[in-house]
């Protein structure tokens, strides 16, 4: 009899049982892992290969003709410091004004009472959809006086909506209000209620806010290339620069003989050098927030 019952419950009812149904999952994770993971794999091994072999299709697993060319010519460039440099200020500075902003928006849009909440709602999902543009937005920036200034990079887009409503569905549906009210009553005003309260509950929506920031900082190039100085340029932007300026070098030499097949596959491994240079950085920092970013990412998923 109690054969049968644990039987019955290994196998489900017209289906699989629970170890064959865990080991398919882990084959589909697996695909899917080697689908998204291989591409920057692929890149990787690319950067340290003959840029001849990698389109003859010989660095599927491993480089090819060893070489470190393209890692060379990227570090040699004296901007790269700089725009190392000035893309861990922006990304610092503009994750943690980020990240304050969007509470300061999130939390009162959580209170259901607050006068006006579905219009303040409406008016900032509006902005989702329709914007000014371009133009109408540098002219803003230049009449403001942010031009050539970092605060360029925060201030037009410092709320992103999208993230505003994340983080209000997680005070909603995570956050008890009675708590919230008990500590009112106790005497707490709305600010420590906020401080000492919502934002020690809300750590894990934190991390997700926090890596969503970095990422956007950290690749955002072509407002820095609108608004900012060449001295103020961030990485990417560098990195855009350098290999620019080796795709006119490889197009004018082709009038040298013998000069266009060495630079062309210069520029080439430059080309793969850059995207790994400008990725790494956010590769070696996510592992680090990963537990807290999965959990509140997952945290609004379930009414709580």
């Amino acid at each position: 009899m109690a054969k049968n019952i644990a039987a019955s419950r290994q196998k489900k009812p017209g289906g699989l049982s629970d170890k064959v149904s865990d080991i398919v999952l882990v084959v589909i994770c697996a695909a899917v892992m080697l689908i998204v993971a291989y591409p920057l794999y692929y890149v990787l091994v690319a950067s340290f290969s003959d840029p001849y072999d990698v389109y003859a299709g010989k660095t599927f697993l491993l480089p090819s003709q060893f070489t470190l060319k393209g890692y060379q010519a990227v570090f040699a460039d004296s901007a790269l410091f700089s725009g190392f440099m000035n893309s861990i200020k922006y990304t610092v500075i503009g994750t943690i004004y980020s990240v304050v902003m969007i509470y300061l928006v999130a939390y009162p849009l959580s209170v259901k009472d607050l006068p006006g909440r579905k219009y303040i709602s409406l008016f900032f999902v509006i902005t989702m959809y329709f914007g000014g543009g371009l133009v109408p937005t540098y002219l803003i920036v230049k009449q403001t006086g942010l031009l050539g200034s970092m605060w360029a990079l925060f201030l037009p887009g410092v709320v992103a909506v999208g993230n505003v409503i994340i983080v209000r569905n997680f005070f909603e549906n995570n956050i008890p209000r009675e708590l919230l009210e008990a500590a009112e009553i106790d005497g707490a005003s709305k600010w420590t209620v906020f401080v000492k309260m919502v934002i020690p509950l809300s750590r894990s929506i934190m991390a997700v806010m926090v890596v969503y920031s970095m990422v956007a900082y950290w690749n955002d190039w072509f407002t820095a290339l609108i608004y900012l100085r060449a001295d103020q340029a961030p990485l990417p932007l560098v990195l855009r620069n350098i290999l620019i300026k080796s795709s006119t070098s490889a197009s004018q030499s082709s009038m040298v003989a013998g000069g266009f097949a060495e630079l062309n596959k210069l520029t080439e491994m430059i080309k793969f050098a850059s995207i790994i240079v400008a990725a790494a950085p956010m590769l070696i920092v996510y592992p680090f927030v990963q537990k807290y970013f999965e959990k509140g990412f997952m945290a609004g998923a379930v009414k709580g």
